[in-house]
């Protein structure tokens, strides 16, 4: 077991809450059901890694999540890059959590054990001053890895979901003195094409290879 932490921060699935730009095409209850999914298959993932401690962020309550083997914390009021601060901040607090930690949201279940255990074991390896980031094909990013909460706490003042977040996302980092190294970029789920794509590249057991299915067996008209 690696001396290092998982991080996810996520949504509970609500219809009309979650991947509201899903829908269009798909209805909100389509968009939660894929939402549901993909959380439930990342944290499936989360708990094959073999990590010290896993920690998940949640907005709203737990309903029908599994949760089992993490410790769950509340994300606070705020942008997006003031909830990811203050994970990482209630993540990485205590004896418990001084842990290099690497966050994901839910919105890339295809992602690997095996990726994830990589991705930590490069940020371990840089050691201290250092930060991992894996970007998006939008833009964005997938993950973010550091060796202290306060490592994380330029995320406030970085605009999140648009198409140059990444970039603005590393030069925060780089600002504060910290080499920034790439991770293997992932696409991740923002539209239903986003979420075809990423379901075929999941196993076919998966949850989410089964919704977005079954979803786009029942969809008329896919723009």
């Amino acid at each position: 077991m690696s001396a290092t932490q998982l991080l996810v921060i996520t949504k509970a699935p609500v219809p009309g809450r979650s991947k509201t730009r899903l829908t269009p095409p798909c209805t909100p209850d389509q968009a939660a059901a894929i939402a549901a999914a993909a959380v439930g298959d990342t944290l499936d993932v989360v708990r094959a890694t073999p990590v010290q401690r896993r920690v998940v962020a949640l907005d709203g309550t737990p309903g029908e999540l599994d949760l089992s083997g993490c410790t769950v914390v509340p994300q606070v009021e705020g942008n997006l890059g003031t909830r990811l601060a203050h994970a990482f901040a209630d993540a990485m607090t205590g004896p418990d959590g001084r842990l290099p930690t690497l966050v994901i949201g839910m919105d890339t279940p295809q992602v690997s054990p095996g990726l994830l255990t990589e991705s930590l074991d490069r940020l371990v390896a840089a050691g201290p001053g250092t930060a991992v980031l894996g970007t998006a094909p939008d833009g964005g990013w997938w993950a973010l890895g550091v060796h202290s909460a306060a490592d994380a706490a330029v995320l406030p003042d970085v605009p999140m979901s648009r198409d140059d977040t990444a970039e603005l996302t590393r030069a925060a980092l780089e600002r504060v003195g910290l080499a920034v190294l790439d991770l293997l970029p992932l696409t991740d789920i923002d539209h239903f094409p986003d979420a075809v794509a990423v379901a075929a590249l999941c196993p076919p057991d998966s949850r989410t290879r089964r919704v977005v299915d079954a979803v786009s067996a029942g969809l008329v008209e896919i723009r």
